[in-house]
């Protein structure tokens, strides 16, 4: 699956490609499952410019699958890779495929507790909540906010803050409430009076907050309730971050990306060991990608979209 242009799903077209054989350092996977993520139809809507020299965009970077060739030297994060091994995939590049070529620096063993479709969109999301948190300093004892509590990035976000002895507190729609009690945050609506909301579900006040949504309000409310700055990160509101002088991820930071290539394994485990749940919310056929990033653009079930091959 690629995009011929730069515009909506209409320039998604599905193609056929000869692969040639993995060359030093590289492995051929055979994907059963791949995460979608908005950074997908991002790229292809022109968010990050529109170089027609790079077109066709080879779209996807996470998915779940089978070695099926190596290369020379084919030696991954946790050791060396072999034909016939159960992988994960992250950071990968064209995993919206039947198979692609993927640097074993990419590619990670799938813990036999963890289940394909799980595995193939955890650790995008889950590498960048880990960062959050780890950027705000979750510790025992903390109450931390998070703003889109019921998104991809926020539901680990709960869990990890909750598995380092944090009280959390969610913003959500209320459709969302039940399930984020039942993985341990309080959850609040957002919207008119959030700041008063927040205080209610935390008295004795908040100490670091944690923006995935990006809005104003999400910022407003972290700054009215946060005495730290260093202690707010977002992933989303980017000029607000650089006027108002607290963390933003995200831009290729060199420090992120090192940290996020060193807890692939960790998440991996956590999720094998049932510590944290990526919830898969529906699966599209690959072909149906266009449809997957449409409805992800609009409100939807909790979870993450996987494409299957």
């Amino acid at each position: 699956m690629v995009a011929k242009a730069f515009g909506g799903p209409e320039v998604l077209t599905v193609i056929d490609e000869e692969l040639p054989a993995p060359g030093p350092g590289e492995v051929l996977v055979e994907f059963r499952a791949i995460g979608v993520n908005p950074v997908e139809y991002k790229q292809y809507g022109g968010a990050f410019g529109t170089d027609e020299s790079t077109l066709p965009l080879h779209l996807g970077s996470e998915g779940a699958g089978i070695v099926v060739a190596v290369g020379d030297d084919a030696t991954g994060p946790s050791g060396p890779i072999s034909v016939g091994d159960e992988v994960v995939v992250y950071r990968g590049s064209g995993t919206y495929a039947e198979q692609a070529l993927e640097p074993a620096s990419a590619v990670l063993p799938r813990p036999a507790a963890l289940g394909v479709q799980e595995a193939a969109g955890l650790l995008l999301t889950g590498t960048t909540a880990y960062d959050t948190v780890e950027t705000v300093g979750v510790s025992d004892g903390d109450v931390v906010l998070i703003h889109g509590a019921a998104g991809a990035v926020g539901l680990l976000a709960v869990q990890l803050a909750k598995l380092r002895g944090a009280t959390v507190i969610g913003t959500a729609r209320e459709v969302n409430h039940d399930y984020l009690r039942s993985i341990g945050a309080i959850p609040v609506t957002y919207g008119e009076g959030l700041a008063d909301r927040v205080r209610d579900a935390a008295p004795g006040g908040v100490d670091a907050a944690i923006d995935t949504v990006g809005t104003d309000e999400a910022v407003d409310v972290s700054l009215e309730l946060v005495k730290d700055k260093a202690r707010i990160v977002t992933i989303a509101a980017f000029g607000r971050a650089a006027a108002d002088g607290f963390p933003v991820l995200g831009g290729g930071n060199p420090a992120s990306a090192a940290l996020r290539d060193r807890v692939r394994p960790e998440l991996l485990d956590l999720a094998a060991r049932g510590e944290i749940t990526n919830v898969v919310a529906k699966t599209f056929p690959l072909a149906d990608a266009g449809r997957a990033h449409t409805e992800l653009k609009t409100a939807h079930p909790i979870g993450k979209f996987i494409l299957l091959p």
